[in-house]
């Protein structure tokens, strides 16, 4: 649990304010939180919250608590993980419930987001896998290929050569 920093496809928030999502039962530097939410592209969003970081998740607890969008609540749960201080970073599926230029900002950011860790980034888009510095490609629970993006579209008979240039025709026109 020390080692890793998981952000899972159906991540949960928990009914409490940022703050307590984002450190849980450490005391982690405001400073460092408002690093985290920033990377993970929520700036905008918190800047207009009235008791910022002290804003509560849900009406559980607080009828003035907030019931974020879901790429928002996927930002949060995205600086939370930022927040921990780990070596590996594990992100399924993170930018799911994001709009499509917020998704393009997490891709563009990616290495800053991890900060040098080591990242393994699941995901079902292959459009995020160009930033990737190896890929693995699994099938039936084993790994079928591996390599770079270049690498992987190169080889004949690629799999992932197939399902990339599946999903890039839906973009192309």
């Amino acid at each position: 649990m020390k080692l890793l920093s998981i952000v899972f496809q159906d991540f949960k928030l928990l009914s409490l304010t940022i703050r307590e999502n984002l450190a849980l039962d450490k005391s982690i530097d405001e400073d460092k939180i408002l690093k985290s939410l920033d990377k993970a592209g929520f700036r905008k969003d918190f800047e207009k919250l009235e008791q910022g970081l002290n804003t509560n998740i849900y009406k559980s607890f607080d009828e003035k608590g907030i019931e974020f969008s879901g790429g928002q609540s996927q930002k949060i749960a995205i600086a939370r993980a930022l927040c921990k201080e780990t070596p590996i970073v594990i992100l399924d599926e993170p930018t799911s419930a994001l709009d499509p230029i917020a998704e393009y900002e997490i891709y563009n950011s990616f290495n800053q987001l991890v900060n040098g860790k080591t990242a393994i980034y699941i995901s079902h888009r292959l459009s995020s896998t160009r930033f990737s510095d190896c890929i693995a490609v699994f099938k039936d629970g084993e790994i079928v290929e591996y390599g770079t993006h270049k690498e992987l579209l190169q080889r004949e008979n690629s799999l992932y050569a197939v399902m990339y240039q599946t999903q890039a025709k839906y973009y192309m026109s």
